[in-house]
């Protein structure tokens, strides 16, 4: 599990790699909200393209982010993820707070 973090102008991307679960959650957490603390963007792109296994974990996760992000009005992008991680994102009903997409965004393309 890792997560890699680039900023650039107003959007911090968050590239997510490994597998998401209760034990690696944490610190993917505390890693992405250091990152919009520090930078204040008025996007956040989760970018799910590294992600190998996601249990509800990495739903908390994205709610959390999303909650956080509510206090400043920045947006939530969810990207890249596989089309089993995306239809359990759809079910868990993310669409509805995100931006939530398979493949990649102009502002996570890297």
């Amino acid at each position: 599990m890792s997560v890699e973090i680039n900023v650039t102008g107003e959007v911090v991307t968050a590239y997510l790699k490994g597998e998401i679960d209760h034990h690696t959650a944490r610190e993917m957490r505390e890693t992405i909200d250091s990152a919009v603390e520090l930078n204040m963007p008025s996007l956040l792109v989760l970018d799910f393209g590294g992600v190998t296994f996601m249990d509800s974990s990495g739903i908390g996760l994205c709610l959390g982010r999303y909650r956080n992000l509510l206090k400043s009005g920045a947006e939530l992008h969810i990207t890249s993820a596989s089309p089993n991680i995306y239809k359990v994102m759809r079910l868990a009903g993310l669409e509805k707070l995100a931006k939530l997409s398979k493949e990649k965004t102009n502002e996570n393309n890297k």
